[in-house]
């Protein structure tokens, strides 16, 4: 869909509702899916402010309990912990809510199940927490790392390793290409994708992509420890559809990225939103 068919249904759906519908209500009811809302927009507030309506939030910040009702709702129709894909077409609220409190996806379910037995809730709950016990699988509290004292003597006789990611199938974060590979391939079924082949010649990878309520697309995936490796590789942007790295750091860059840093540490930008403040950036406004 273009941008202005896109605001032409979030418009008109407005209007039939008699007040701004949720991201979810949008998807489910119009043709506008999150890979469009993402491509032009960045986030779906953005594409609501573009039509000059307001998100119905009336300001009230979410309390753990309603993220958790929300989130719980989605284990309960799926009958499985969501990836962050689900959650997004299924869910209410967005990623950033859970991953600003548990500082990654993957510590969610844990954190849900710890909230619903300190509230009293296991009754009301019991079936999505049966869920949850049988496949989360808790994270164990790592040591954090003090800076130390004096530079130390760095041995040239042995590898280097990244820092400790918690919560994580791989136990440092990669340090080059082949380390996201390896953890694009044990997350990609939690961020919704299904891979179908790896190959060494360019692009690196085809997967199916969950892109809609029973709906999937075939991606062609590059893999790179920076995004900017792309270019410094000579990739022809027009022979993949995705970038999947350790780090985004090439805000113009004129493929989607997914950021696994971003997936595993803390909040995510998307492809989307990394494009929109390298826009902003570029027009000379505040971001």
């Amino acid at each position: 869909m273009t941008k202005d068919e896109i605001t032409a249904a979030i418009l008109a759906f407005a209007e039939k509702l008699g007040k701004t519908p949720t991201r979810r209500q949008l998807m489910q009811e119009t043709a506008v899916t999150r890979s469009d809302l993402t491509r032009h927009f960045g986030s779906y507030e953005r594409a609501v402010n573009a039509c000059n309506l307001k998100r119905n939030t009336g300001g009230k910040k979410v309390t753990m309990g309603e993220i958790f009702r929300d989130w719980a709702k989605v284990v309960r129709k799926l009958q499985k912990i969501p990836t962050m894909a689900e959650y997004e077409l299924f869910g209410e609220y967005s990623l950033r809510p859970l991953k600003g409190r548990f500082g990654s996806w993957f510590n969610v379910p844990e954190e849900m199940k710890m909230f619903a037995e300190k509230q009293g809730m296991e009754k009301e709950w019991q079936d999505v927490l049966d869920i949850v016990r049988q496949q989360a699988r808790p994270n164990k509290d790592r040591p954090g790392l003090s800076a130390p004292p004096s530079a130390p003597r760095i041995l040239a006789d042995r590898p280097m390793y990244g820092l400790l990611v918690q919560g994580c199938p791989l136990v440092f974060a990669p340090v080059n290409e082949a380390g996201v590979v390896y953890l694009f391939g044990a997350l990609s079924e939690r961020l919704g994708f299904l891979v179908l082949r790896i190959q060494t010649e360019f692009p690196d990878c085809e997967a199916m992509r969950l892109v809609g309520e029973d709906r999937m697309q075939l991606v062609k995936i590059e893999f790179e420890h920076e995004s900017r490796n792309f270019l410094k590789h000579a990739h022809d942007p027009s022979g993949c559809d995705l970038i999947v790295c350790w780090e985004h750091n090439w805000p113009e860059c004129p493929v989607d990225v997914l950021e696994l840093k971003g997936a595993v540490i803390g909040q995510q930008l998307t492809a989307g939103e990394c494009k929109f403040f390298a826009a902003q950036k570029s027009a000379g406004n505040e971001v």
